[in-house]
């Protein structure tokens, strides 16, 4: 396929999103990732279906670009083909929890003895060491106990992210480090273990928050979408939709200040002297607005607002999302054909470009068990021996 990652094979042993969109990065970019799944599907095949196969949304976003093979693992037999993988490989993703890994023999000391200086990349949902270390959870564990939960909705009942944020920002980071691992071992030919945790990644996109309380112990409350650090910040009713205006930094408070035609009312009172100050008076400033944006459709209201250089963005549907002109012209959507969908799936590309090796969506995802057989005729089996895997019940 091509890319800077070209030469490094990746076994995709995981599962649902972290781990799977971990390697998908790695194969955007040209990394050759094999898939391994249970020989009936793994479950994240299946969330959220969309075509006549049962397979989802979800697993069509996250495994483009990968081969898939079948696989019993906890079969002799299904050991033997994981063992000659694993020394064909360079790295091995599996966001299982450790007890799973030792089971499965995918475990640090168990890849060693195939490949000396592979590198083993797992997500779990706690991390360690710890008390929970080897209790199991989804994106939303990480929200709730990072207290992003907490401040989001106006508190009773409080609201959790509709998108997996956590999970993917922990694929992220598990990209990341899986790339310095890789350089790591170009440098002096070790391999080793990259790990990334779930609730670590939630307090970390929300260590702001958390410095601040354990600072100056603020003990803030939700307040719906009304920014608590600066002003205007929030969502606001047009005459057809809703807009959302951030505005952070005196610069842009002044040129909010000289679009409304108010500098000398807003820029001259003690009460919005600062950001910390305008947060504090943010209902004050917010009613202001909200007038502003009641008087102009959504299109008037973002395109005056962009043309004077503010943060501004429709809140936009699903489907108006699919048709909006600039996410249509920037081509961060790609049409991709599966078989047995009624029409194409726009899949998002890589939220990153390389101007000298840009990634790419070289291939749609994987059928079930699709390359299994041309994978195992790679290590050494010959079609007899396939066959009987199979019979078996092996792949």
């Amino acid at each position: 396929m091509g890319g800077v990652l070209e030469g490094v094979r990746v076994l995709d042993f995981g599962r649902y999103i972290a781990g799977p969109y971990c390697a998908t990065l790695l194969a955007e970019f040209g990394a050759e990732v094999i898939r391994v799944e249970k020989r009936d599907g793994s479950e994240d095949r299946f969330v959220a279906p969309v075509g006549e196969g049962g397979e989802g949304a979800l697993f069509l976003q996250i495994n483009r670009n990968k081969k898939c093979i079948t696989l019993d693992p906890m079969k002799p037999e299904g050991q033997e083909v994981m063992r000659r993988l694993v020394a064909t490989a360079d790295v091995v993703v599996a966001n299982l929890p450790p007890q799973t890994l030792r089971a499965m023999k995918l475990d640090y000391d168990s890849l060693k003895a195939s490949k000396p200086d592979i590198i083993l990349t797992t997500a779990t949902a706690f991390g360690g060491p710890g008390p929970w270390s080897d209790r199991v959870g989804f994106d939303g564990v990480g929200q709730v106990m990072s207290g992003s939960v907490y401040m989001t909705g106006a508190g009773d009942p409080p609201y959790r992210a509709a998108v997996n944020w956590v999970d993917f920002g922990t694929a992220l980071h598990c990209a990341f480090g899986t790339l310095a691992a890789l350089i790591e071992r170009g440098k002096s030919g070790r391999g080793q273990i990259v790990e990334g945790a779930l609730l670590a990644t939630a307090l970390s996109f929300t260590n702001a928050t958390l410095i601040e309380q354990a600072v100056i112990n603020v003990n803030r409350v939700p307040t719906g979408n009304l920014g608590q650090t600066a002003a205007p910040a929030d969502i606001y009713r047009t005459k057809d939709g809703w807009v959302l205006c951030q505005v952070t930094g005196h610069p842009l408070f002044k040129r909010w200040a000289k679009l409304m035609g108010e500098e000398d009312q807003w820029l001259n009172d003690p009460r919005f002297a600062d950001d910390i100050s305008r947060g504090n008076n943010g209902p004050v400033i917010s009613e202001r607005m909200a007038r502003w944006c009641a008087e102009r459709t959504t299109q008037e209201a973002v395109d005056t607002l962009g043309n004077a250089m503010i943060p501004t963005g429709p809140v936009l549907s699903p489907q108006q999302a699919l048709d909006h002109p600039h996410i249509r012209a920037a081509g961060f959507l790609r049409d991709v054909d599966y078989p047995g969908l009624p029409k194409s799936a726009p899949v998002a590309r890589a939220a990153v470009r390389l101007s000298e090796t840009p990634g790419e969506i070289a291939t749609r995802p994987p059928t079930l068990g699709e390359h299994t057989e041309l994978v195992l005729a790679e290590l050494g089996y010959d079609p007899a021996a396939i066959a009987a895997l199979r019979q078996g019940g092996i792949i």
